[in-house]
């Protein structure tokens, strides 16, 4: 049960997050204190060290600390920096942490220049009654939780809290 509370609750937390941006250009706190709480939670609980779990904390200060910065320049939403720090809090100071920024960065870009040619042809798409959400067509913003779900999803099989938890299935 444990075991799969950790590899259910990182997962669906960012589908959750990325379907909610692309539907409504927010995405909920709840779900990233979900993402903070639970790692708190099951960390331990899996096997993690408190020197692992410190590790951790460190990585996710990092990215928030990057990301608190971005958004005071106005170059990032507050949800997105809330979700990229809960979720780097799952990665810890370890590789995964560095490949799963580096999958958010250029997935982000991909989802920009799809949404900019999106809306580029808004009249056309309108026209052919596509049904696309009156959000991504009209909004200023780029839902960019789209990008650090996907992100998290490619990153997730090869991160510590993955493998403390699969070292306890039997």
């Amino acid at each position: 049960m444990l075991e799969a509370a950790t590899l259910l609750i990182f997962p669906l937390c960012l589908a959750v997050a990325a379907l909610t941006d692309l539907l409504t250009m927010t995405i909920p706190n709840r779900v990233s204190l979900i993402l903070a709480c639970s790692f708190i939670v099951l960390a331990p609980l899996v096997g993690l060290t408190w020197p692992d779990i410190g590790m951790h904390f460190a990585g996710a200060a990092i990215v928030f600390g990057t990301c608190f910065a971005l958004f005071a320049l106005n170059v990032m939403g507050g949800g997105d920096a809330k979700l990229l720090a809960a979720s780097a809090l799952w990665f810890g100071f370890d590789p995964s942490l560095l490949a799963f920024l580096i999958y958010v960065a250029f997935l982000g870009g991909v989802v920009t220049i799809v949404i900019l040619m999106i809306r580029s042809q808004s009249n056309a798409i309108m026209a052919m009654g596509l049904p696309l959400p009156n959000s991504l067509m009209i909004a200023k913003k780029i839902p960019y939780g789209i990008a650090i779900a996907i992100g998290g999803f490619l990153a997730f099989p090869s991160s510590p809290m993955v493998a403390a938890a699969s070292s306890h299935i039997i």
